[in-house]
């Protein structure tokens, strides 16, 4: 039996998203009578709904701010209409409650003009109501204007708005168009549960969200990113840029200030900052195109990639190789430090840079040091405190420079020159494929606000009524099918193999063998928990295990175990793939 990757509805509401607003806007709003309203057909048959429409338009001027705060509904902001703030509130119950139509009467809704906008207030009588009830707001304010949006459960959508847009939602999702517009007014966006999409930014932007991705375009200012446990990626930010997420993957592609990013255990992939560079997993891969500042790197369990080094740098991985490509581009101004306590350290060097080299082994063993032989490297053997051998090598090149120290405690250290043609070559592909990553992923950004429009709007295959509007459609849907399969073929030539997490992968596990408990491990009464990257081949089978963690006499049961598993394979575009993933097995006396 055989998994494939499901198809994702979304890619063709994404596409049509680009085409259906104008449609949208064109549709006569429904008759305000009360009524039952047209639910969509899945939940038609079982909530026969009744429905109250209140309507209303107020004068206003540019620059003036709407302040709408709700305890229940979907908001949707619209913006373009002149000199006026129009709304429509569609407030809807189950009809077979009793006293539904006293419910709807009941729910206060307050909008009125002041000085500086309007305000509108909307009041469900919790005290009273025991049934079911929907709300949903429809805004049309001018784009030179400012939004504050607060609303206890539901989702939020603004569209390009040239102001400033102040966004809070306790349970929901938010997705905004171009905020700030010429005044750089900026935006602040926040949720409790849901995911953040936002194109450009003119201004700061603060976004936080307790758990869903964070999406943000380009940023003309600040850019303070916070998630408790999704996804962040942004574009180009033109200030400081701060992420941190619980667990999942951060992405971006510049920053005209520092740039610092953090996850728990997510993978961090950056372009390139104009200031310095911070940046810490738990258990993830960094990846880094360009370090033109002081730039500092630690993960716990993955590995580490410099692809143009320019500057002082100090990486530090618990497991995994670090390499890094040193250029002539600029001049090491500051000692730099590559550690690495379960992992290689293979460093590239142009034959022009003055710098001095220290390199150390801490667990010589098996293990070594390798310099071109053009380089001088001077090689010694040292005795631990323990009681077991340390290699060290020095080398001077060049007359000599700032100090880069190269520390593997159990690895080995390769030191090579960058300016051979295959190796230039390399590096340029590296770079290449990095820089193609991060464009792509700003590309897959716009997709994901697309996507989360659409969601809010409904059954999209309703609204099309003109037949030249489907046919754009259906062709902006096989255009976003395209990109969905570039964006998998993309990863495979970057990785070689599909990343899948750990919980999805386990769904896939066919056949599992348990480990062996270790005698010596049992009379000792030892317990752990072992980690392990694997690597799955095109036919489910394991082909190779890596341990990331764990007591070594308990990781060599897991890794022989964890080779006999067989896994369903792994389908894209009907072809089998390579998959690489993490595995835990956790070793308990009974």
């Amino acid at each position: 039996m055989t998994t494939r990757i499901p198809s994702r509805l979304f890619a063709w509401l994404a596409a049509a998203a680009l085409i259906l607003p104008a449609a949208w806007a064109q549709e006569p709003a429904p008759a305000p009578a009360r009524r039952a309203a047209r639910a969509p057909k899945a939940a038609a048959a079982e909530v026969p709904r009744l429905t109250e429409q209140r309507n209303g338009t107020l004068p206003t001027r540019d620059g003036q701010r709407l302040r709408l705060n709700t305890d229940l509904g979907n908001v949707h902001i619209l913006t373009g209409v002149t000199g006026q703030v129009t709304y429509t509130v569609r407030i809807e119950t189950d009809s077979r409650e009793p006293d539904a139509e006293r419910l709807l009467k009941q729910y206060s809704l307050s909008v009125r003009g002041t000085p500086v906008g309007v305000v509108m207030t909307g009041q469900v009588p919790w005290h009273e109501f025991r049934g079911r009830l929907w709300i949903n707001y429809e805004v049309n304010v001018p784009r030179e204007y400012n939004v504050d949006v607060v609303t206890q459960a539901g989702n939020i959508e603004i569209q390009d708005l040239d102001g400033r847009a102040t966004l809070i939602t306790s349970g929901g999702n938010i997705t905004a168009g171009r905020l700030g517009g010429k005044q750089a007014a900026g935006a602040r966006l926040e949720t409790q549960g849901g995911h953040i999409n936002v194109r450009d930014v003119a201004g700061e932007l603060r976004a936080a969200t307790a758990g869903g991705h964070i999406t943000a375009a380009n940023v003309e200012g600040d850019a303070i990113l916070h998630s408790g446990g999704g996804h962040i990626r942004a574009g180009v930010v033109g200030g400081v840029a701060q992420l941190d997420t619980g667990g999942g993957n951060i992405s971006i592609q510049r920053a005209g200030g520092s740039l610092s990013a953090t996850t728990t255990g997510g993978q961090v992939e950056l372009g390139e900052a104009a200031g310095a560079i911070r940046a810490r997993t738990g258990g993830g891969v960094i990846r880094v195109l360009r370090v033109t500042g002081p730039t500092t790197l630690e993960t716990g369990g993955g590995s580490i990639l410099l692809t143009r080094v320019q500057s002082a740098v100090h990486a530090l991985t618990a497991v995994g190789t670090i390499t890094a490509w040193f250029t002539l581009d600029g001049k090491l101004v500051a000692p730099s430090q590559l550690e690495s306590r379960q992992g290689d350290i293979v460093v590239y060097l142009p034959r022009g840079l003055p710098i001095t080299i220290e390199a150390t082994i801490d667990m010589a063993g098996e293990h070594r040091i390798e310099a071109e032989p053009s380089l001088p490297m001077k090689v010694s053997y040292l005795n631990t405190p323990e009681g077991g051998r340390a290699l060290r090598g020095e080398c001077t090149l060049n007359g000599g420079g700032e100090v880069l120290k190269l520390r593997a405690v159990a690895g080995n250290i390769w030191l090579k020159f960058a300016d051979t043609d295959v190796q230039m070559e390399f590096n340029r592909k590296q770079m290449e494929q990095l820089k193609r990553r991060l464009e792509f992923q700003q590309q897959r950004m716009m997709d994901q606000i697309y996507r989360q429009q659409m969601q809010i709007q409904g059954d999209v295959n309703q609204q099309i009524a003109d037949p030249a509007l489907k046919q754009k459609t259906v062709e902006a849907v096989r255009e976003a099918g395209r990109m969905e399969g570039f964006s998998r073929r993309f990863e495979l030539l970057w990785r070689g193999a599909l990343y899948i997490d750990e919980n999805s992968q386990q769904k896939k596990l066919a056949q599992k063998v348990q480990p062996v408990y270790p005698d010596v491990a049992r009379q000792a009464g030892l317990e752990g928990i072992v980690r392990l990257r694997i690597y799955v081949g095109e036919d489910g089978t394991v082909r190779d295990v890596k341990v990331l963690s764990g007591d070594r006499t308990l990781a060599d049961a897991a890794v022989q175990a964890v080779r006999q598993w067989r896994y369903e394979p792994m389908l894209v575009d009907d072809k089998p793939v390579s998959v690489i993933t993490n595995v835990t097995v956790e070793f308990r006396l009974r």
